[in-house]
């Protein structure tokens, strides 16, 4: 069966970045929360272009330097994780709560749907047991073209064809 996975809980999330920076001697500053936050409670998998719009929109003024080094802290903390889906940059996604899923990404638009399968829990320890591995952890990342993309694909090629007069549209 497939299933969407549950979304992570923002403010858990922001309470244990919080303890995090506590626990190991490291100011908790507004930069680092709203940097925080702004991934917490995405909407999809952000990228640090994405979170430094986001931040502005906010009327939040935070360096490069301070965004990229709260998502290691982030990272480190074991709150997010860190994605390269092949863009030529990475995504981050908060972790509580999610357990295992999966990715599918868009070749044209970029878009990352991410999904849960039990079929495909079992097929990777089916698959590790035939070569002798033990199963650790695994990622499926599923590339193709998202149904918006091929929509558009199929309107764009429907409107350069021959109407039945045999005039282009």
């Amino acid at each position: 069966m497939t299933s969407l996975p549950p979304r992570a809980n923002g403010e858990l999330l922001l309470e244990a970045f919080r303890r995090y920076l506590r626990d190991h001697s490291l100011p908790v500053t507004h930069q680092r929360e709203v940097v925080a936050a702004a991934v917490f409670f995405a909407d999809r998998h952000i990228s640090v272009g994405e979170l430094e719009r986001t931040l502005a929109a906010q009327g939040d003024h935070v360096g490069t330097a301070t965004v990229y080094r709260t998502l290691e802290l982030l990272t480190r903390a074991g709150l997010i994780q860190e994605h390269d889906f092949g863009e030529g940059f990475k995504r981050y996604e908060p972790l509580a709560a999610r357990g295992y899923h999966e990715h599918l990404i868009c070749l044209r638009c970029g878009r990352v749907v991410e999904f849960a399968s039990e079929r495909f829990e079992r097929m990777s320890q089916l698959i590790a047991e035939e070569h002798g591995f033990r199963h650790h952890h695994h990622r499926w990342e599923i590339y193709g073209q998202c149904r918006d993309c091929q929509r558009r694909d199929a309107a764009t090629l429907q409107a350069t064809t021959f109407d039945r007069e045999g005039s282009r549209r």
